[in-house]
């Protein structure tokens, strides 16, 4: 898929903001679309993950340091996305955290980080960027299957992610005076990592074996199929807002 991009120039001219574009699925749509001829800028927290991945993209590709929970940091990263591109045609809310606390274990700290990340950052990154979007750009924000099942351990994770999905429908009506769609990505168990830097190890394999079994697809996603999906909203999906895009292995029908 990359090296037809690559070849046909597909995004040539086009500008991509992906907050939490370092690793996982917000990295491979970064490399999808700079291999297309974007121009990319991507977020992070950590400095060495966010160079690594900068070196990986190449010399189309930008990168911020910033915490996605913080309006200070959304504001120099809306003065960088001007200084750098002045407009824009496509913004990738990605940055998230996760974590799997049972219900009885939650603290405030925990639960407050959780929607600072997850739903007041992702607000406010929109709110500080749509003036810089391009009219007909589109806007996609990164929910999860969860904002609609009933899982165990992750209960302020999928109200946070549900708090998203609605805020998908209500941007959507706001932002379509300037001509801006908004639309929600829902992926399922997708294979990024995240099990392994959230739980402790000897958890880890028997909750991706217990995932792949409930999965119909049985079998995790790649985040270069969750990619694919992230451009169809941005540029091609142009008569669609305000709706849910589930890429989780049949989960959510359920």
């Amino acid at each position: 898929m990359s090296e037809d991009l690559r070849t046909n120039g597909r995004y040539t001219g086009k500008s991509v903001v992906i907050t939490g574009g370092s690793s996982g699925i917000g990295f491979e749509t970064a490399r999808l679309f700079a291999d297309g001829g974007a121009r990319v800028l991507i977020t992070g927290r950590t400095r060495a993950t966010l160079d690594s991945a900068r070196d990986k993209l190449g010399g189309n590709a930008v990168a911020v340091l910033g915490d996605a929970a913080s309006l200070t940091d959304t504001d120099v990263l809306a003065d960088r996305v001007k200084a750098e591109f002045g407009t824009f045609d496509a913004l990738f809310v990605n940055a998230g955290v996760t974590g799997f606390v049972p219900f009885e274990a939650m603290t405030e700290d925990r639960y407050d980080h959780l929607l600072a990340v997850n739903a007041k950052g992702p607000y406010f990154t929109v709110q500080k960027l749509a003036p810089l979007l391009n009219a007909g750009s589109g806007v996609v924000l990164t929910t999860s299957v969860v904002n609609v099942k009933g899982i165990p351990m992750v209960s302020a994770y999928a109200a946070s992610k549900a708090a998203l999905r609605s805020m998908t429908r209500s941007l959507a009506r706001e932002l379509l005076p300037r001509q801006l769609r908004v639309n929600a990505l829902s992926p399922g168990p997708i294979d990024t990592g995240i099990l392994e830097r959230s739980m402790p190890a000897e958890a880890v394999a028997p909750m991706q074996a217990e995932m792949k079994e409930a999965n119909p697809m049985l079998r995790f996603g790649d985040p270069a199929e969750v990619a694919r999906a992230v451009a169809f909203l941005a540029f091609d999906a142009t008569y669609t807002t305000g709706a849910e895009l589930p890429v989780d292995g049949g989960a959510s029908q359920l």
